[in-house]
């Protein structure tokens, strides 16, 4: 016989284990997640000189449960890592920059990569495709501005126009010299897109040719068709240029929608990137009072990207000595944040962003061990 209340405390029992069964997150291919993580930010973005992309791979078949965001993978964040059952760690910077000609436990890098394989764990890097798409570090750090509107300084361009040749050569020609010029460019190496099609130019039937070359091979190109000069002045050479993409590029030019102190926009930032303090050098001729109303920013190393650029500040993590010497000189106040600190912010953003991105496939989580090196002592 039941005793008095059991079957009444059987029903909560099972309501709460029916509650209890939240849907399990689904497991994602490793090569799925990395397409759809160049897709989140293409690589072609990043900087030739970068080392972008998939870095480390465990042998296949791999399915990522958790990706591991940090912004620098030292030896703790890979403890980290692996303590926290990481499928895929997505480093800001890449770990692996430099060529390993051996891979031992004798250097700190080296031991990354085989802590990784070790434990099964892919690491990615994006590092400056981060950095040139519209949602990516440097729109975030302009955040900390304040209400205003931002352009790259650099603007990326689109990858894949025009596909081939650097120069378009367009020149008409009559029936009779059409089949020895034509037999004498095909003779010319990087030469592409080569076309006829008849046209009509001074009441005459004429042939229009048209062709897609390289540097180099426009020289000669152009040496061919010098030898007729009627076929010469007739020539026309055009420069190809890929069409700029809109908001995306190295670094931004903020315009503030209301200007403010210079001492008004350091605690912003400081705000912004939850820091006690910054290192700040006041342009020649500016105060703390100065108004601010554009400010060129570049997160991490700043100093090849906002030079020259005209602004009431330079935001950065770090610059040159000298750099920082001629930016006061032309009464541009300088803004460093240590390199790290103008980037690591990011990753929480990052972390919502890509999870409605993967369509919440995966658990996405954000090292608690990643820091800047340099500290205030």
């Amino acid at each position: 016989m039941l005793l008095p209340g059991t079957a009444l405390l059987r029903r909560p029992l099972h309501r709460i284990r029916a509650l209890g069964r939240l849907p399990a997150r689904a497991l994602m291919d490793l090569r799925e997640l990395v397409s759809a993580l160049n897709d989140f930010a293409p690589l072609s973005l990043a900087e030739s000189w970068d080392n972008v992309g998939l870095l480390v791979e465990p042998s296949p078949p791999h399915t990522v449960n958790t990706l591991f965001l940090t912004n620098d993978l030292t030896e703790e964040v890979m403890e980290e890592a692996v303590q926290k059952k990481a499928d895929l760690i997505l480093s800001y910077h890449p770990p692996v920059f430099t060529p390993l000609k051996r891979v031992t436990w004798k250097t700190w890098k080296e031991r990354l990569v085989v802590r990784a394989l070790e434990h099964r764990i892919g690491i990615y890097s994006p590092h400056t495709a981060y950095d040139a798409i519209p949602h990516g570090v440097n729109n975030w750090l302009t955040k900390g501005l304040g209400a205003c509107t931002s352009v790259p300084l650099h603007p990326s361009t689109a990858p894949s126009c025009p596909a081939e040749g650097t120069h378009r050569v367009e020149f008409c020609t009559d029936t009779e010299h059409l089949d020895v010029v034509l037999s004498k460019i095909k003779d010319i190496q990087e030469i592409s897109c080569l076309t006829t099609f008849p046209a009509r130019v001074e009441g005459e039937e004429q042939t229009r040719v048209t062709l897609n070359c390289s540097q180099k091979a426009l020289l000669e190109v152009v040496a061919l068709l010098s030898q007729n000069s009627l076929l010469y002045h007739k020539t026309e050479i055009l420069l190809l240029q890929k069409p700029l993409l809109p908001h995306t590029g190295m670094g931004r030019l903020c315009t503030l929608s209301e200007p403010v102190s210079l001492s008004d926009i350091i605690e912003r930032i400081k705000s912004h990137l939850k820091l006690p303090h910054i290192r700040i050098a006041v342009g020649m001729g500016r105060t703390l009072e100065s108004p601010v109303k554009k400010a060129a920013l570049c997160a991490g190393s700043g100093s090849s990207v906002l030079k020259g650029t005209e602004a009431d500040i330079y935001l950065t993590g770090e610059m040159s000595h000298h750099d920082v010497l001629d930016a006061v000189a032309n009464g541009i106040s300088v803004i460093l944040c240590e390199h790290s600190n103008t980037e690591r912010g990011f990753l929480s953003e990052l972390r919502d962003v890509l999870a409605t991105h993967l369509q919440n496939k995966i658990s996405i989580i954000v090292s608690e061990k990643d820091r800047d090196p340099l500290q205030v002592a």
